[in-house]
């Protein structure tokens, strides 16, 4: 399974770097998650056009923070992913983020908020963080990722976005 991943698109209306991500670098995907900072409505409607399961973030307006939640455990090809976006200081966010999930932690969990990509192991738990679609903080560039399941095993990859 190919899951397209995607945060912090952080736009007031759809744009030509979004359609990209969803018709050109996510058109084989199976699934595609948002991890929050989608920002307005009309953002969600175009994400929601292409079955963008999504989670809200800490930049949303109203008209996305009342339409979406802000976990999902997402199941698929037999693993569970849990969806959130995170909050407060870059700093220990990883570890707030497991806490989140209490004792139902899921087997890898998909996050955004500090436009970082990463992909590791915090707290002996899997997590992956496309970085930001609007604009990464180490590079500049945006970013997005995938996930790969395979007989119940995760591989993340980052994917920059040219300007």
């Amino acid at each position: 399974m190919i899951i397209g991943v995607m945060s912090d698109t952080h736009l007031r209306s759809p744009d030509p770097t979004l359609e990209f991500i969803l018709d050109d670098l996510f058109k084989d995907a199976d699934m595609i998650l948002h991890a929050g900072d989608i920002v307005a409505r009309s953002v969600l409607e175009r994400l929601q056009e292409s079955s963008v399961i999504a989670v809200c973030g800490n930049m949303d307006d109203y008209g996305v923070a009342d339409a979406i939640p802000q976990v999902r455990v997402i199941p698929a090809a037999g693993v569970r992913i849990g969806l959130i976006h995170g909050w407060g200081s870059k700093e220990g966010l990883e570890a707030r983020i497991v806490a989140r999930f209490g004792a139902e932690v899921p087997d890898v969990i998909v996050y955004g908020h500090s436009h970082a990509p990463f992909w590791g192991r915090v707290k002996g738990v899997t997590m992956f963080n496309p970085g930001a679609a609007s604009r990464n903080r180490d590079t500049g560039l945006g970013t997005v990722g995938i996930l790969e399941i395979r007989d119940g095993k995760i591989h993340g990859s980052h994917l920059p976005l040219k300007r």
